[in-house]
């Protein structure tokens, strides 16, 4: 049918469930535009419930930007809004119920829901914002409902997410046959799409698949198929589907061709601090260790890697699911050229959340003097952790990546020396995080390593707070460091970081 009819499937009050990520990956563009359409044009449907796990948009009009409209949706249950500005402004105005969970916690429930489970059972988020004895997940006076209760079974602190119906869910793929079978083949990645379509189904919902071509039965191959056509209810066939948005569909990044990357130039980055903390977090790198990157300044790394050429000697991965290749940076951020591997999201996050990383980069937007850091709400504005709580609560070692203050910061290199032009605004080491998104004592009793690295010191997470360890060279610490924080950090012996950070930085 058209993305227009299949808009008519969206009834008032209905539960809608979404898949996709940041720069238009596996977004069902045509029929979010359709759904918006309707609305502006006759006020309906109205007073949804959206559910999503990654981000999706263009921080425009885009993805979920297109239900951000007062009156069509009444509450939002997702893992990172980013991309999504106008909800980010709902939200901030009151004007819709907020709560934001861990992206694999999103995924893994919808999995649940379509199995008939009673909800999930799981530790992450524990004694974090989404902990009930915090704010339990809600993002704004208007969100009271319990959504996540605290258990105990065998001795052990639980979290239960508790289930919900799907009213209709919304995936996307890149060719369906007329039996209904959906294939994302030629998608950077596969993320959610069956766990959302499965609970859709099973929930007794609608499931709409929009995709680029349809194709006759039998034209797919099985293995291709992710969706069986048993699940499906429409399909919408959008012959204009991008891969990303802007971006036509380049194959090197579905898996199905290797490029020779050799001429490729390494994108390091550009700015001085993310270039100094992605050199500086690269002499963390451990040769055939199981490596994870958040997004954000981590995502320099993977420049840092190629330039070096050394990316055969690493295992990486990343939330959306690919492992290996010439990782993507920025907005393209989850996709990868040449990768070993692409596998659905949910059962990445299943790796993740059962530890297999040993070592993960994430991001910093805040850190306290218990060794507390946030990512999840900056400024009075929800950003959400995306995939960092399954990730930073499971890893064996943890690398946060931040610059040290923000907001007119000015730094420069000289003679292979940092130097403070100008202090930033706000300081970013705090007494006291506006959120929890890392709990620093989960983390110590559960013997986890952590360090945070920023552009001119790094500090360790110790039993009584956080201890200054090394200073760029050039920065004097009663200078540079302690007036710029709100609290004193341990101090021992600190080294100097590696000259080599800085070559060629001036």
């Amino acid at each position: 049918m058209s993305a227009a009819e299949s808009a008519m499937l969206v009834k008032d009050g209905d539960l809608v469930a979404i898949s996709g990520n940041g720069a238009g990956m596996c977004s069902a563009e045509a029929v979010f535009a359709a759904i918006e359409q309707r609305f502006l044009e006759t006020g309906h449907p109205r007073d949804l419930t959206v559910v999503h796990s990654l981000g999706i948009g263009d921080r425009g009009s885009l993805g979920v930007n297109r239900f951000a409209h007062e009156g069509m949706v009444r509450r939002v249950i997702a893992a990172h809004f980013t991309w999504s500005v106008k909800m980010q402004q709902l939200i901030r105005e009151e004007k819709v119920e907020a709560y934001c969970f861990p992206g694999g916690v999103v995924q893994h429930l919808l999995r649940e829901i379509g199995a008939g489970r009673p909800g999930l059972f799981t530790h992450v988020g524990l004694e974090t914002f989404v902990d009930p004895r915090q704010q339990g997940g809600r993002c704004n006076a208007r969100s009271r409902d319990e959504l996540v209760e605290l258990l105990t079974i065998d001795g052990r602190e639980i979290l239960r997410y508790k289930p919900f119906k799907v009213d209709v869910a919304i995936v996307r793929g890149t060719y369906a046959d007329t039996r209904g079978n959906i294939s994302p083949e030629e998608e950077a990645v596969d993320l959610d799409i069956h766990t959302v379509a499965l609970a859709g189904h099973n929930s007794g919902g609608r499931v709409i698949a929009q995709v680029r071509q349809v194709v006759e039965a039998g034209a797919l191959r099985s293995r291709a198929v992710r969706i069986p056509g048993i699940m499906v209810d429409a399909i919408v066939e959008e012959p204009a589907q991008q891969q990303f948005y802007g971006l036509d569909y380049d194959r090197t990044v579905s898996g199905n061709v290797r490029a020779h990357l050799g001429a490729l130039a390494a994108e390091i980055p550009a700015r001085l601090e993310r270039r100094i903390i992605a050199r500086r977090a690269a002499l963390e790198l451990r040769r055939n260790e199981s490596l994870n990157f958040g997004f954000g300044i981590p995502g320099g790394i993977f420049g840092v890697i190629a330039a070096q050429g050394d990316g055969e000697d690493y295992w990486m991965s990343v939330e959306q699911g690919t492992h290996n290749g010439r990782m993507m940076d920025d907005r393209l951020f989850g996709a990868a050229r040449n990768t070993d591997a692409i596998v659905p999201s949910v059962e990445q996050f299943d790796f993740y959340s059962g530890g297999g990383i040993d070592q993960t980069f994430l991001g910093m937007g805040e850190a306290d003097a218990a060794g507390n850091v946030n990512v999840s709400h900056l400024g009075g504005t929800l950003i959400g952790p995306g995939g960092f709580m399954e990730i930073a609560q499971n890893a064996k070692k943890v690398v946060f990546c931040g610059t040290f203050d923000a907001q007119g910061t000015r730094l420069e290199v000289r003679d292979g020396r940092l130097q403070v032009v100008a202090p930033g605004r706000v300081r970013k080491f705090v007494n006291q995080v506006e959120r929890i998104t890392f709990p620093a004592e989960y983390a110590r009793r559960t013997g986890q390593e952590v360090l945070y690295i920023t552009e001119r010191a790094v500090f360790r997470l110790v039993p009584t707070g956080l201890q200054l360890i090394e200073v760029a060279p050039g920065i004097e610490i009663e200078r540079d460091i302690l007036p710029w924080m709100e609290f004193k950090p341990l101090i021992g012996e600190v080294a100097t970081m590696p000259e080599s950070v800085f070559d060629g930085a001036d």
